[in-house]
C-alpha cells in the first residue's frame, strides 16, 4: 500500500479485517506516519484472521501481488478531479519507477485522483502490460447509483444492476438503458412496485452521485471509507480468481470507438488483472457521452510530459 492518507489506511483497515490476504506492507513519504498506522492496525489482529502488517520502504513492494497506490495530493472543497492531475503526476513520476525497480510481476492498483489519469500515467511510467494496471475507476460511482436506486426502490442494492462509465468524475456516464433490477429494465419495474416512471427523478439520482464527492469533501474534508471498501472488493476479485464484473478503469481498446485512453467499463477482474472488458449495448445518446468523456481525458493527457 504506497500512501497510507485517509484513502490509503481505509483501505488497508478493510482489507485486514475482511482477512483476504496474508500480508499488508505500508508505504508513505511521511514514515511514521506508515508506522503509526501499522501498529494501530496491528494491535487489532487479535479480533481478526492471521495476518503480517509492517511499515516499510519501496523493498517491502519486491514479493506483492498487488500493489495499491493511493499517493499524491488530496482534493480540496470547491476543486475537481482534474484540477489535481499535473501535481499527482509529478508524484507518480517518483512512486511508479520505484515500485517497478523492486517488482515489475504485480498488479498495478491506482486510487489517486484523477484516478483515470493517474492509470494511464502508471500504465506508461510502468511499462506494464495493460491488464495488470488497474484504476479503481466508477466501481464508487457505481456503488452509489445502485445505493440510491436500491432507497428509491425500497430494495436491497445489491440486487441493483446499473453502471456508471467512463471518467470517474464529471463527465461520467449513467448507463440508464442497460440498468435493471432481478432482470428487469428499470423503467419496466417501476410498474412492477407501484411507481410511475419517472426520468427526472432518475436524472437527479444521477446529479447526486456525480455530486457525492464534492458534498462529502465539504462536509467533512474527504471521502475514503467507501472507496477503501470498493478497493478492497477488487482485491478480493484478483486475490479470489474470481472474474468478478467490476466497473474499473484500464486502457481501452475500440470501446464504442474509443482506444488509447484508461476509462471504466464493466471488466472481468481475476488474477491477471483485466481479462476482458464487457462491451455494452448502449445507446446513441450513451456512446456520444462516452466519446466526450473519453475526449476530456486524451486532452488532459496530451497536456502531460509522459
Amino acid at each position: 500500500m504506497v500512501g497510507v492518507g485517509s484513502v490509503g489506511a481505509s483501505f488497508a483497515y478493510s482489507l485486514m479485517i475482511h482477512g483476504l490476504v496474508s500480508e499488508i506492507s505500508l508505504i508513505d513519504a511521511n514514515a511514521k506516519k506508515a508506522k503509526g498506522e501499522a501498529m494501530d492496525l496491528e494491535h487489532g489482529l487479535p479480533f481478526v484472521q492471521p495476518a503480517r502488517i509492517n511499515a516499510g520502504d519501496y523493498g517491502e513492494c519486491a514479493d506483492a501481488d498487488i500493489v495499491v497506490v493511493a499517493a499524491g495530493a488530496a482534493q480540496k472543497p470547491g476543486e475537481s478531479r482534474l484540477n489535481l492531475v499535473e501535481r499527482n503526476a509529478t508524484i507518480f513520476k517518483q512512486v511508479i519507477p520505484k515500485v517497478k525497480e523492486h517488482n515489475d510481476r504485480c498488479i498495478l492498483l491506482i486510487a489517486t485522483n484523477p484516478v483515470d489519469i493517474m492509470t494511464y500515467v502508471s500504465l506508461k511510467l510502468s511499462g506494464f502490460p495493460p491488464n495488470r494496471v488497474i484504476g479503481s475507476g466508477t466501481i464508487l460511482d457505481t456503488s452509489r447509483l445502485r445505493s440510491l436506486l436500491g432507497e428509491h426502490f425500497h430494495i436491497d442494492s445489491r440486487n441493483v444492476h446499473a453502471y456508471i462509465i467512463g471518467e470517474h468524475g464529471d463527465s461520467e456516464v449513467p448507463v440508464w438503458s442497460a440498468a435493471s433490477i432481478a432482470g428487469v429494465n428499470l423503467k419496466e419495474y417501476y410498474p412492477i412496485c407501484g411507481m410511475q416512471y419517472d426520468k427526472q427523478y432518475l436524472n437527479g439520482i444521477f446529479k447526486q452521485v456525480k455530486n457525492a464527492a464534492y458534498k462529502i469533501i465539504n462536509l467533512k474534508g474527504a471521502t475514503y471509507y467507501a472507496i477503501g471498501l470498493g478497493l478492497t472488493r477488487i482485491v478480493e476479485s484478483i486475490i479470489r480468481d474470481e472474474n468478478a464484473i467490476l466497473t474499473v478503469s484500464s486502457l481501452l481498446q475500440d470501446y464504442h470507438g474509443v482506444s488509447g485512453v484508461c476509462l471504466s467499463v464493466p471488466s472481468i477482474v481475476n488474477k491477471e488483472g483485466v481479462e476482458q472488458t464487457i462491451k455494452l449495448p448502449l445507446e446513441d445518446g450513451e456512446i456520444k457521452m462516452f466519446q466526450k468523456s473519453a475526449t476530456i481525458m486524451k486532452k488532459l493527457i496530451q497536456s502531460l510530459d509522459i
